[in-house]
């Protein structure tokens, strides 16, 4: 499975996702509406590894944190064969060196996929995956007409995907 760790939004960019959600599951398009786990909330998943060590994750605690503003954007598509629908987050300096800051932590963990080095990662909020190709363009139409809009990341979480369990890393500063 994987291991990651992810930025939370305010409870209003939440709720805006959650509604795109619906909005695409409405319209027949698989979407994360469908998972009804408490943990599945929208976020921007910030590292990724095969395993990330109890050391690690001390190290994660001792971060201080503060909310950060971000940018909600475009509707992007990710992969051809199973595609992804997703939000971009347009990325800002704080945002890429919170990115920068949390892989350093996590880097010295097994199977780190490239796409979440730093200047590789693209930051985003996932609205659906494995979308039907036939279906990309409804899919799109559903909430590409919503405009950017303005959010926080107001705390950051530790995803187990082995245990299906999250807890909260980091601490305010």
């Amino acid at each position: 499975m994987v291991q990651s760790v992810e930025l939370l939004l305010d409870d209003l960019a939440d709720a805006e996702i959650r509604r795109q959600w619906q909005l695409l599951a409405d319209a027949g398009i698989p979407s994360s509406a469908g998972k009804h786990a408490e943990t599945n909330r929208p976020h921007i998943t910030i590292a990724v590894a095969r395993q990330i060590w109890p050391r690690i994750d001390h190290a994660l605690d001792r971060l201080s944190f503060r909310p950060i503003p971000i940018r909600l954007g475009g509707v992007l598509v990710f992969g051809a064969r199973h595609p992804i629908l997703v939000r971009s987050v347009v990325p800002s300096e704080q945002l890429l060196a919170w990115q920068r800051r949390i892989f350093s932590v996590v880097s010295p963990c097994p199977g780190i996929p490239s796409n979440v080095r730093p200047d590789e990662w693209t930051p985003h909020i996932t609205l659906a995956r494995r979308v039907p190709p036939h279906q990309l363009g409804e899919a799109i139409h559903a909430v590409a007409r919503d405009h950017d809009f303005p959010a926080s990341v107001v705390g950051i979480r530790r995803w187990d995907g082995d245990q299906r369990r999250e807890w909260p890393v980091a601490r305010g500063g």
